[in-house]
């Protein structure tokens, strides 16, 4: 990673941070998006003395407004913007997905899914339509299927599966786009899925624990290399085998 810049979305905690310190462990420079500047200050200086340089930026991803001022710092900042990282994500509501009210449900679909069509616009045009580039989206493996309590936050993630796909196609050749689907990650967004039940939920994967943000930072650090150069259109499922176990009773 050596001369790449990346921005990533998201960047203050969670998966997005370990994204971030794996990119600037292996030389890129980065710059750090998300909403408050304490939570952005405070990452940041947990990057400090690996081999890439990190900067951060406050910004709302759901803004095309603030996409577009973001982009065009990180380029002012590091000269250039050769990896997108669309980490961000939210879910502001539990429960049946016919009981959402209009403004959460508009939330959910703007910042996980619309958000991603801002800062892609945003990379693209300033910089890697004529230059090239990796672009990453997460998603989630809530978007392969149904699921109780999260099913709006779930179709949001499944357009990033087809968003990841339909751009992947119309960015070629110059520009790489792929995603990654994780399982239930032991992140803050997903406090209340797993910190009640840890043990019992992690006793009925394959792998028997639950994943760590880490696992999705080494395998984003793969699909934005040049490793994964005969990759795009992809969306790779991390998720300890959630979602290869059988389905049916014995016959």
């Amino acid at each position: 990673m050596d001369g790449k810049v990346a921005l990533v979305t998201g960047g203050s905690r969670g998966i997005g941070l370990a994204i971030a310190s794996r990119l600037a462990e292996a030389g890129a420079d980065v710059m750090l998006v998300s909403r408050k500047p304490d939570g952005l200050e405070a990452a940041a200086v947990t990057l400090e003395g690996l081999d890439g340089d990190v900067a951060w930026v406050a910004a709302h991803v759901g803004r095309e407004e603030d996409a577009a001022r973001a982009v065009a710092a990180t380029i002012e900042r590091f000269g250039r913007l050769d990896i997108l990282v669309n980490n961000a994500g939210t879910n502001p509501y539990f429960g049946p997905m016919l009981d959402i009210d209009a403004t959460r449900a508009q939330k959910t679909v703007e910042i996980n899914q619309i958000s991603i069509l801002y800062w892609c616009q945003a990379a693209w045009r300033a910089w890697m339509e004529e230059h090239g580039g990796s672009i990453l989206n997460i998603s989630s493996i809530g978007g392969l299927g149904p699921e109780p309590g999260i099913g709006w936050y779930n179709v949001t993630k499944a357009a990033v599966i087809h968003t990841t796909s339909q751009l992947a196609f119309e960015l070629a050749p110059g520009v790489r786009v792929n995603g990654i689907a994780p399982g239930l990650v032991k992140t803050d967004l997903a406090r209340a899925l797993w910190e009640p039940n840890e043990a019992k939920i992690a006793a009925h994967l394959p792998l028997r624990r639950l994943g760590e943000p880490d696992d999705i930072a080494t395998a984003a650090l793969f699909l934005l290399s040049d490793a994964a150069s005969w990759i795009t259109g992809q969306t790779m499922v991390v998720d300890g085998g959630t979602t290869n176990q059988p389905t049916g009773g014995v016959s």
